[in-house]
């Protein structure tokens, strides 16, 4: 069979450049041996977002009567894993059956098994030849476990949803902002939570203010965090620097790896990740990598856009993936989001920068909600008023952070953030108040 793109990997990079391509009349294939949606819809981004919610309505339950809502015993009540994970699967089952139906519509052919990478313009797949003018490997990246520890013991992301119950301690070992979000959860719905951090940061990926927020957080909600790294979950009990820790469930959360085809053709990982350049191609003309396989972010909304990307680059188009524009989105509790570099990365930059924020605590529409902790914090260059970065941290700042994207992608100013009118009472005006702050006040502050 003949194609004009043979895409390798389904998840939010494959099967978005998958759409794409066949929108744009060409004559594609996506393979992959596991379905549609890949780690993110199906165990990542959408289940544990559907988890996390759970456990949100399980805490606002326990403050009913602070909104006036009364006859609810919060000591009478629980968190059900089981009924939280049937909610999540549905989601997701409704979720991959309406990609599965964009592919087809778009004339997508649809081939389930393990790829192998013969040459540049040859890709076999259960001893079936596809032909191909391009390749576009998706195909993720896989959980490693730490060197001199054995695999038993650990619980991978993809394991959490066929429970049907979580014991009491629960310790996750990694970093990052899943790691966290998970953390939470665990936390929200009642049990005793461990970080085990192979870094001294959770979050390098962070400013180093919100970094020092999410510790403050942590300590606050009881969550312990501890440098070092774990070996094997014994007896129901982990050793970290000589301490033991309770462990009824050990969650794997460290850094993933890319998972490279079988090939030929010289194409393996450095530092874990396939190299690609500015446009994600390869070292082989014509074979491009997109998503957590090429290392250049792990988040989702990343991974579509490289495929757009690519698929745009096939068709001749000129663009740069600016991946400074890329939002850092943490559904955590208060949410955290940040796109831009961080403070110490523009002034690294020799750039000269103004800081300003806006609290969370003096917005109307925070506070009917019962949820006014946080912050937005703009860094402008101070020349023209550039708006470099914009970091936030407020139920909902995930959803917000796209305008702050927006206003970026045009080079837009605080001068521009000001005029724009934000409708009231919104969560979202605190954006246009740090815009206020940064031109010269805010106005409720």
């Amino acid at each position: 069979m003949k194609y004009d793109v043979v895409i390798i990997g389904a998840g939010p990079a494959g099967y978005v450049a998958a759409i794409r391509a066949g929108q744009t009349g060409l004559k594609t294939a996506v393979v992959d041996k596991a379905g549609v949606g890949g780690m993110c819809l199906n165990w990542g981004c959408i289940p544990t977002k559907a988890l996390i919610e759970s456990a949100r309505v399980y805490q606002k339950v326990k403050t009913a009567a602070t909104f006036g809502v009364a006859g609810v015993d919060k000591n009478a009540l629980s968190f059900d894993f089981a009924k939280a994970a049937a909610r999540a699967s549905r989601i997701v089952n409704k979720l991959t059956r309406g990609v599965g139906f964009l592919l087809e519509k778009n004339g997508v052919d649809r081939i389930e098994g393990e790829a192998e990478i013969l040459s540049p313009d040859q890709v076999t797949v259960n001893n079936r030849l596809l032909e191909t003018r391009y390749i576009i490997i998706a195909t993720g990246s896989k959980p490693e476990i730490p060197a001199g520890s054995s695999p038993s013991g650990w619980t991978h992301i993809q394991d959490l949803l066929p429970l049907t119950d979580i014991p009491d301690s629960v310790v996750l070992a990694g970093s990052g902002p899943r790691t966290v979000e998970l953390a939470q959860f665990f936390r929200l719905i009642d049990k005793t939570v461990a970080i085990i951090s192979p870094e001294e940061s959770v979050l390098d990926i962070l400013d180093p203010y919100l970094q020092d927020f999410v510790v403050r957080k942590l300590k606050k909600m009881k969550i312990k965090v501890l440098t070092g790294t774990v070996s094997n979950l014994v007896d129901n009990s982990i050793t970290i620097n000589g301490k033991s820790i309770p462990c009824g469930l050990l969650i794997n959360s460290y850094q993933r790896k890319a998972l490279i085809p079988e090939n030929p053709l010289g194409l393996i990982a450095e530092k874990g990740f396939l190299p690609v350049n500015q446009d994600l191609e390869t070292a082989v003309p014509g074979i491009y990598a997109i998503g957590d396989v090429n290392g250049k972010s792990s988040f989702a909304h990343a991974a579509s856009a490289e495929g757009i990307h690519v698929i745009n680059h096939i068709h001749g188009i000129k663009d740069k993936l600016d991946f400074d524009k890329i939002p850092i989105n943490m559904y955590t509790t208060p949410e955290i989001a940040q796109i831009g570099p961080s403070l110490p990365e523009l002034q690294a930059r020799g750039l000269d920068i103004k800081v300003s924020e806006f609290p969370l605590s003096a917005n109307g529409k925070a506070m009917t909600e019962g949820q006014s902790e946080g912050f937005v914090r703009i860094l402008s260059e101070t020349r023209y008023g550039e708006v470099m970065s914009v970091q936030m941290v407020a139920d909902h700042a995930t959803d917000m952070i796209a305008e702050a994207g927006a206003l970026m992608e045009i080079e837009g100013t605080i001068y521009d953030l000001a005029r724009v009118v934000h409708a009231h009472p919104t969560v979202s005006e605190i954006f246009m108040e740090a815009g206020f702050e940064a031109v010269d006040k805010a106005i409720h502050k």
